[in-house]
């Protein structure tokens, strides 16, 4: 085989070697970090529409306006507070070192089941979700309304559960992420060859092969 060809074969194997080692999609860390970070807005965002609207009897006294409609951070007040929490997580985890991971990774995944949850119960008993709108419009606690639930408390459900499933992955995925330590300037930096002498033995060195060192 010519010189060519060799060259051709050596040139051709790092590539295929750098190819191999390519960071997945989904195990990058802009890109995990980005849908933990969307996933946790999803669920915070769906506190700030209507869960439901509660029809009040035309008959209730002291009710100002017989339809009500009761926001997610009324009918599930801890969904605000874990989807930030997620949030913070997530974004923490882009930073955060090995040992790190593994707490941060658990607390995504115990706020995104308190999501999931606190959703849920929404789902199984509105009225008693919209007690409380109804107890402030009205003055009286405990009464009987028909409620009407919107899409956003199953939004909040599906989205407290995907995001479980992607902080599940931020483990396997650090595998992946290059980590940078106080060694590694100084390894760069030393790897430049210097413009002048570094100290006496060098000057000795240069000037016993010929060089000037001056």
């Amino acid at each position: 085989m010519s010189d060519s060809g060799l060259a051709a074969g050596r040139a051709g194997k790092p590539g295929k070697a750098r190819k191999a080692r390519a960071t997945p999609v989904w195990a990058r860390k802009s890109t995990l970090v980005l849908l933990i970070v969307l996933l946790a807005l999803a669920a915070f965002g769906t506190t700030t529409q209507t869960w439901m609207t509660a029809t009040l009897d035309p008959n209730q006294a002291g009710a100002a306006q017989s339809v009500l409609p009761v926001q997610g951070s009324k009918a599930a007040t801890t969904v605000t507070a874990l989807a930030l929490v997620a949030l913070a997580g997530g974004l923490a985890a882009s930073i955060a070192g090995r040992i790190a991971r593994w707490v941060i990774t658990a607390i995504i995944v115990f706020a995104s089941a308190g999501i999931v949850a606190a959703a849920a119960t929404v789902l199984a008993d509105p009225l008693a979700a919209a007690q409380g709108t109804i107890a402030t419009a009205t003055g009286v606690s405990g009464s009987q309304a028909h409620v009407e639930l919107t899409a956003f408390p199953a939004v909040a459900v599906v989205a407290g559960c995907l995001l479980a499933l992607a902080a599940l992955l931020i483990i396997p995925a650090s595998r992946h992420w290059k980590t940078r330590t106080k060694y590694d300037v100084p390894v760069a930096a030393g790897s430049a060859a210097p413009a002048g002498p570094v100290d006496e033995i060098d000057s000795w060195d240069r000037l016993s092969r010929g060089d000037d060192p001056t």
